[in-house]
């Protein structure tokens, strides 16, 4: 650098230039020499934010037993955890519920609120979830989360406010629940969960458990542990970089598409042996219009001292604060209605437009030799009238066998006319087999599914006059 300033000044002989260019090299020394020390102080308040982290959520497991700890957020419940109002709450608690009891009855309700639900992870979709679970009556309800609320988190988070910023998210939502319900029992856990930590964060006996994690291999560990322990649960994917709230589905991880994170969930769990039998919420939309924010040039050298974990994402993710809301609402309400035994059937809408035109040529091919022997019209089912009878009579299944690959649509009694309520769905091999059929179906088939089929087909009769 002098030898450079000494050319320069030589070159010119001014001694202006002299003490201009000096000044000039000895504001670029000080301002490298300060982001330096810069880089150096957020780096070790970085390691030391996850050190305390860390620190904090390696509880002592003795503790958390201990129903007598002064430490409320370690407070443990369990499904047997007693639950005691007072007969002035109850009156409450009643006419706040007034509406799902309506719903519901009173038996669902009592399902409901003898319940006892585990939501990991307390974010924008575990905390609408938590949320909504707890106003639905739900009064034995564990929550776990490490990590705390953020300015960031007011555009998504159920229970943030600018007061309650630096405070763990699972005591935000419990001081927000006792508002609500004085009498829910809320067992807070400051806890990152793990395969390690399964056993005893999921303990306890849950009628569900709520998967609402975005690290991939905790949310794998969660995943896993349920299916092998046969404990109901239901999942959350990526609700980050969406924005279409038309596109958010319920359907098993097999069958889910165009979502990055379902794809890869479904891999993963492949791989252990685990291809179905885990519902899931997600977005069809497809990506690519949002991306990841990129890196400060400060956090390029060392991006894990810039995560919130070990191991854990490191870019930021743009949300749309409304799209986590919505997942943690539906997987909510799909957990009251199975809970009430008041289930519904989500139906997996996948732009099937294709799939429609397919089987409306498949059945006008079925239709053919009928038509034929009876000197009948042409086939008069649509493409939309085959989109209707797959997906709103039939729910996207077979109706033989449940299946939903390689559908088919065919007459169910031949000797009637076709129409939505005769025309069934199979698969493909199943309407092969049926179409060949000779005699009563009452031969063929068993009295369960026969009694299904019609009861469908009432069902449609009756809408089709109120169209």
């Amino acid at each position: 650098m002098t030898s450079v300033l000494d050319r320069l000044s030589r070159a010119f002989g001014d001694t202006r230039v002299q003490l201009a260019t000096t000044a000039l090299a000895a504001s670029a020394l000080t301002a490298g020499a300060m982001w330096g020390t810069q880089r150096k102080r957020r780096s070790k308040r970085a390691r030391d934010l996850k050190r305390r982290t860390l620190e904090m959520v390696d509880f002592d497991s003795d503790q958390l037993m201990d129903p007598d700890s002064p430490d409320q957020s370690l407070h443990k419940v369990t499904k047997t955890t007693q639950v005691e109002l007072t007969p002035n709450e109850e009156s409450l608690i009643r006419e706040q519920l007034a509406r799902h009891y309506a719903f519901l009855g009173s038996e669902g309700m009592a399902h409901v609120r003898d319940s006892f639900v585990v939501v990991v992870g307390a974010g924008g979709v575990g905390s609408w979830a938590a949320m909504m679970l707890v106003r639905s009556g739900v009064q034995r309800i564990r929550i776990i989360d490490f990590d705390q609320v953020t300015l960031s988190s007011l555009n998504r988070h159920v229970a943030a406010t600018r007061a309650s910023v630096g405070t763990s998210k699972v005591e935000a939502l419990k001081a927000s629940f006792l508002d609500i319900a004085p009498h829910v029992q809320v067992d807070a856990r400051v806890a990152l969960f793990s395969a390690d930590t399964a056993a005893e964060l999921l303990d306890g006996n849950p009628d569900f458990v709520l998967d609402c994690i975005d690290n991939m291999d905790t949310k794998l560990a969660l995943l896993s542990y349920c299916h092998k322990h046969k404990v109901r649960v239901i999942s959350a994917m990526g609700a980050g970089m969406k924005s279409d709230p038309s596109r958010v589905q319920l359907a098993d991880i097999g069958n889910t598409f165009e979502d990055p994170m379902s794809r890869a969930v479904r891999r993963r769990l492949k791989s252990i042996g685990i291809t179905s039998g885990i519902q899931v919420v997600y977005s069809a939309e497809k990506p690519g219009r949002v991306q990841l924010v990129s890196l400060a040039d400060s956090q390029k050298e060392e991006p894990g001292d810039f995560s919130v974990l070990p191991d854990f994402r490191v870019r930021i993710v743009p949300v749309l604060g409304t799209m986590p809301a919505m997942f943690g609402i539906a997987m909510a309400t799909h957990v009251i209605t199975e809970l009430a035994q008041f289930p519904t059937e989500p139906l997996a809408i996948k732009g099937r437009h294709a799939l429609y035109s397919r089987m409306q040529r498949d059945l006008g091919n079925r239709e053919k030799d009928i038509q034929q022997e009876n000197g009948g019209p042409q086939l008069r089912m649509s493409v939309d009238d085959c989109g209707y009878v797959l997906e709103e009579i039939w729910r996207g299944k077979s109706a033989i066998s449940g299946a939903t690959d390689k559908l088919a649509l065919t007459r169910w009694r031949r000797d009637q006319p076709m129409a939505t309520y005769n025309c069934v769905c199979m698969t493909k091999t199943e309407a092969d087999a049926h179409d060949k059929l000779e005699g009563p179906l009452e031969e063929h088939y068993t009295a369960e599914v026969i009694s299904f089929i019609e009861a469908r087909f009432d069902e449609e009769r009756h809408l089709s006059s109120m169209r």
